[in-house]
């Protein structure tokens, strides 16, 4: 005789849930659903990056805003002339998606950008946020060399 499973699904969350006080909207609260009756949930997994450090994710997003309202556009505008949707643009932008490098170039083309001028950017601002200096992160100690070496 087979056993069946419960009626309900058991979800694990990714990481923990936060709230980027950029994007973070007044709104109606809505109270915590009860439980459903079986298991305990597992524990939640740790977070993807370490304490203090910004998602790649939003640190584009944030670029790709500051950069549409430094030219005083629209989400609609840059969405058309990127080709990509108003809304999938608009969670891009507050790091909701991971968007692939063909959106990002397209969303960076339609601002007047090149995807690596994006990546610039985005690099400049982890480094503003994280404290970090290019070269320091890589676990060399006295050492602050950040270029190319090639071996013969």
């Amino acid at each position: 005789m087979t056993r069946q499973a419960p009626n309900h699904a058991r979800t694990v969350p990714l990481r923990p849930v936060t709230v980027r006080p950029t994007t973070a909207r007044p709104g109606p609260v809505r109270p915590a659903a009860a439980a459903p009756p079986g298991p305990a949930p597992a524990p939640s997994a740790p977070a993807p990056s370490a304490p203090g450090e910004p998602l790649w994710r939003d640190l584009v997003g944030d670029v790709l805003r500051g950069e549409r309202l430094a030219q005083e556009r629209t989400l609609k505008d840059v969405a058309e002339a990127a080709r990509i949707s108003v809304p999938y643009l608009s969670e891009v932008e507050r790091g909701r998606k991971e968007a692939s490098s063909e959106v990002l170039a397209a969303a960076a083309r339609a601002l007047g950008l090149g995807l690596g001028d994006l990546l610039a950017r985005a690099h400049g601002e982890l480094v503003r946020v994280t404290g970090r200096h290019p070269g320091a992160v890589r676990g060399r100690s006295g050492s602050s060399y950040d270029g190319l070496c090639l071996a013969a």
